[in-house]
């Protein structure tokens, strides 16, 4: 018996959070002995990268965060910066290179079909970008749906079981709903069934701070959040509702350096410790986590956040989430209200205009609002099990990257790296 090197499965991913779900996919399949390869179009690809998955060719970042979900001038800026002349030039590599993967497995929108239809027969897409619960029924933009109805594409998931339905109804062919893979990231993967707690703990809540991972963009929104905390109630320092004082915890990425952060915080009355783990401001403190963010999420009661996935992650763990708008280019006040249509009724925001001081001060008001809310023995725990259920429905259990890599697994022969003689 005479070994052969095996094909790799490509993973083709078009934005920062597709990249999250591709590398859990990647994980999985990884484990099961399956050889595997990322193409980003969007961004560095990070996350294929920290799981040890090689990343094909140079990759470049595009200023506007991603492709598509931007203003018009975010998507002349993308044709100023040649960001659509790369993305054709990956495109066209992989339509000359098809034949170097045994599969190939887009994940994202459009973009995501599109090269997962150019990889030839036997693809596959996960549509985490697409969803019914948008408007309430699915309408995919051309020409997405004549190539996922293509037999070329084999297999597709959605991001929700309404979807899956709507779709399959739509092409003809199964969509099936088999959880997000983002969602592995966070939740506690050997207890996957656990539900949020029914009340807060007896150490007092915590508000997760979630600015976001593309800068500059992140360091604003975190000093409009320095300012929505500056004007909370002063009760939640001395707690007044859970015998504690507020945590509060940002969930930090490296890029977003101390330095930055100082410079940034002290117009604003706010001093770095010399910890450069914490940032005070009068009664208030603020905790900085680097590469915390599973940590900080799980501990939260409430989420304020200026996310796109990571807003996502905490539904899927039946946290309330309360968005602050910025100034873009990704978490608008266009893109924020779209996340509330997609995520449902346990995602809230106070205002649409970013960054008066009105804003902060409506957003420092809800916010006291739910934390007293979560705090009440009765409304808190009834609340806590409807986010719970919202999650369940919005973005399903842990394990679909698991159960998407198990499906890929059984559509690749189990001789293709081997040659019998």
């Amino acid at each position: 018996m005479k070994a052969l090197r095996q094909k790799p499965v490509l993973l083709l991913s078009n934005g920062h959070g597709e990249d999250l779900s591709g590398a859990k996919i990647a994980e999985a399949l990884m484990a099961r002995g399956i050889a595997v390869e990322a193409l980003p179009l969007v961004g560095h690809g990070r996350p294929y990268r920290q799981v040890g998955v090689p990343v094909l060719g140079s990759t470049r970042e595009c200023s506007t965060g991603g492709l598509g979900y931007t203003s018009l001038a975010g998507q002349l800026r993308e044709i100023r910066e040649g960001q659509w002349t790369y993305l054709l030039g990956r495109l066209l590599w992989l339509a000359r290179h098809r034949r170097r993967f045994q599969r190939v497995v887009g994940v994202g929108d459009l973009l995501a079909v599109l090269g997962a239809w150019l990889g030839g027969p036997g693809a596959a897409v996960y549509l985490v970008a697409y969803s019914s619960h948008y408007e309430g029924q699915m309408r995919l933009p051309w020409p997405c749906g004549a190539l996922l109805r293509s037999p070329l594409i084999v297999q597709i998931w959605s991001r929700d079981a309404l979807t899956a339905r709507q779709l399959s109804a739509q092409l003809g062919k199964p969509v099936v709903f088999a959880g997000n893979p983002f969602l592995d990231g966070v939740i506690d993967t050997a207890h996957p069934s656990a539900q949020p707690p029914a009340q807060a703990t007896p150490q007092g809540q915590s508000l997760a701070l979630l600015p976001g991972s593309r800068m500059p963009e992140a360091l604003h929104n975190l000093g409009l959040m320095l300012q929505v905390v500056s004007r909370l109630p002063s009760g939640l320092h001395e707690g007044q509702q859970q015998g504690q004082p507020l945590r509060i915890q940002a969930a930090l990425v490296s890029s977003l350096t101390a330095e930055a952060i100082e410079a940034m915080a002290a117009p604003l009355g706010w001093q770095l410790d010399p910890s450069r783990s914490l940032l005070r401001r009068g009664p208030w403190q603020v905790e900085l986590g680097w590469g915390q963010f599973a940590a900080i999420l799980n501990r939260a009661d409430l989420v304020l956040a200026s996310a796109g996935t990571a807003s996502e992650q905490a539904v899927g763990l039946g946290k309330p989430v309360l968005q602050l708008c910025g100034r873009g280019p990704q978490f608008t006040a266009k893109f924020a209200e779209a996340q509330r249509r997609l995520l449902g009724p346990g995602v809230s925001c106070a205002t649409d205009k970013p960054g008066s001081a009105a804003a902060g001060q409506a957003t420092a008001d809800l916010a006291a609002e739910q934390l007293a809310a979560l705090a009440d023995p009765g409304a808190g725990p009834r609340w806590r099990r409807q986010l719970a259920a919202l999650g369940a429905e919005r973005i399903g259990a842990a394990g679909g990257s698991v159960q998407i890599a198990t499906a890929i697994m059984e559509r690749i022969p189990a001789t293709s790296g081997q040659n019998h003689g």
